[in-house]
């Protein structure tokens, strides 16, 4: 099949700067509400009238969506043409910001926010992968992907500071208003990228699209519900079936689901009918490595900016903008080498700078972890998110060339729509594994310390074991302090409880950063996958 995209490329050089601002700020966009939105959750309730867990079921709603129907976006994109389902994806989204920042409850918000924004974003991210590929050569990819990749994980590392100076000075409203107001600035501007023509003949699946919308949405619902069901055996109070958390029923019924929906691409790709992915492309090994790293980004990423922010606004009481600060140089160093890599090694291996990636994210986080004491002081986070940022960027400047460069350009929507699926993927597994380990883990210790300390009568220890079955909460000391005062519990024996709390506290921020180490280290060796030399030094895919 002969490429249409190189020519676009170079018809579009003299204004490729705007191109890239326009997509990056696409990117931003996407991951900016819903971190404010995770860190701004109580006061939505408050200002909604509901509760917490209503606006958490609106963000599991959200990631749901764009989840189930990221591969089926990819696909309109190629029948509608990359640049115009990207304007459609947005307006659809920027309605549903406007939508939520007037909603007055919580089912008009899970209209605009979970439902509107959902679909839009399931349209704009494969999207704004087809499009970095029809606007820049192979040689510029790099450059441009790892700016958009890195604009998106910015926008996850300053949302909340952006929240809590929102939250603190103004409204959580305002972030949807001025997202308004950037989707129609990006709409305009979107006008001057080069584009794909469409495909005429192509056609949508719908016994596909619900199929692979159904697997999907079974499979990350799912492990969203494992911090709270339990992996495998059922938290006390949670549902079971046949004496297992739903949480392994829905990811097995998932999977299953999926393998059907390949079976069925590939009965229909035989039958010379349309399909929603081509099945082949999973064949493909350098696309393969390319998504797999994807996934172990950002699972470490994801489980990173689950912990962290914990840290700092739990364990040492941090607001949120402070909260944000701290986090700061994390942006700063992924910017940096996101942009910087593909700028002063235009040909370094790829496979060279994940690893060095991976690495250096290995690095940090276990320089995080070995740091974390009782008394330690905020500022031991910096280091650690220089590392992070330096090995997030790098991974951002080379991984979505290597997945859009492993298959031929008309392909790039569908690679958009299968590499965002699996980075969703990713990070909803990071944040539940992480979550996971570090329940268990500090439930683990403070039982075991109440149980070996001699200040605290025997029959509490019991009693606490009894209510707190569930896992011990990650809370602060002045909260466990009021809760303990309203149970009757004073004196010695208070302080010591509070005293326990901490350092079970750390004991399971420890463990979950120890997962992640671990994890961070598989991926070296998983990244054998991903190519040596870069997509321009070897020979194309689609060759003119």
């Amino acid at each position: 099949m002969v490429s249409t995209a190189q020519p676009v490329a170079g018809r579009a050089a003299s204004g490729s700067g705007l191109v890239l601002l326009t997509l990056a700020s696409g990117q931003f966009l996407m991951a900016l509400d819903s971190s404010v939105m995770n860190v701004s959750i109580a006061t939505v309730a408050d200002d909604l009238g509901t509760t917490v867990t209503g606006i958490q079921t609106a963000i599991t709603l959200y990631t749901l969506v764009m989840a189930s129907l990221m591969i089926t976006g990819g696909k309109i994109g190629q029948i509608l043409g990359r640049k115009r389902a990207f304007a459609i994806g947005c307006m659809i989204y920027g309605c549903g910001s406007l939508i939520t920042a007037i909603a007055p409850n919580l089912g008009v918000l899970l209209i605009g926010w979970s439902v509107l924004e959902g679909v839009g974003a399931a349209l704009i991210m494969p999207a704004i992968v087809a499009l970095v590929a029809s606007n820049f050569s192979r040689a510029d990819r790099p450059r441009a992907y790892g700016l958009v990749a890195a604009s998106g994980a910015i926008a996850v590392a300053v949302g909340p500071l952006i929240g809590g100076l929102l939250t603190t000075y103004a409204s959580w409203r305002w972030v949807f208003a001025g997202e308004v107001i950037l989707v129609l600035g990006i709409v305009v501007l979107a006008r001057r990228m080069a584009d794909v023509p469409a495909d005429r003949g192509a056609r949508l699946d719908p016994v596909g699209t619900l199929l692979s919308a159904t697997g999907l949405g079974l499979v990350v619902f799912g492990v969203i519900r494992a911090g709270a069901w339990g992996f495998v055996s059922p938290k006390p109070g949670a549902p079971s079936l046949f004496g297992l958390s739903p949480v392994l029923w829905l990811v097995l019924t998932g999977g299953l689901v999926l393998l059907g929906f390949l079976r069925w691409e590939r009965g229909r790709q035989r039958n010379g009918a349309a399909v929603l992915i081509d099945p082949a492309m999973l064949g493909n090994k350098l696309l393969r490595g390319g998504l797999t790293s994807f996934f172990f980004q950002y699972l470490l990423q994801a489980g990173l900016f689950f912990v962290v922010p914990l840290f700092l606004s739990i364990a040492m009481g941090l607001s949120a903008v402070d909260t944000g600060l701290r986090i700061l140089p994390l942006s700063i160093a992924l910017l940096a080498s996101a942009v910087g890599i593909p700028k002063l090694f235009p040909d370094v291996s790829p496979r060279l700078v994940v690893r060095l990636g991976f690495l250096s994210l290995f690095v940090g986080i276990v320089s995080l972890a070995a740091a974390l004491e009782v008394g330690v002081q905020a500022a031991v986070v910096t280091w650690p998110m220089l590392f992070a940022g330096l090995g997030i960027g790098a991974l951002a400047s080379q991984l979505g060339s290597v997945t859009v460069s492993a298959v031929p350009d008309e392909q790039s929507a569908e690679v958009g729509g299968l590499q965002n699926t699996v980075t969703f993927l990713g990070a909803s597994i990071g944040t539940a594994l992480a979550g996971a380990v570090l329940i268990s883990a500090l439930s683990s210790s403070f039982f075991t310390g109440i149980a070996d300390n001699p200040a605290i009568p025997r029959q509490l220890s019991s009693q606490a074991q009894v209510d707190l079955a569930g896992g011990v909460p990650f809370i602060p000391d002045d909260k466990l302090d009021e809760a303990l005062t309203a149970a009757g519990v004073a004196g010695t024996t208070k302080a010591e409880i509070v005293d326990e709390n901490q350092a079970a506290r750390l004991d399971g921020l420890r463990a979950a950063l120890g997962v992640l180490a671990v994890i961070a280290l598989i991926a070296l060796f998983v990244a054998n996958g991903v190519p040596r030399r870069q997509p321009h030094d070897a020979e194309p895919v689609n060759p003119p």
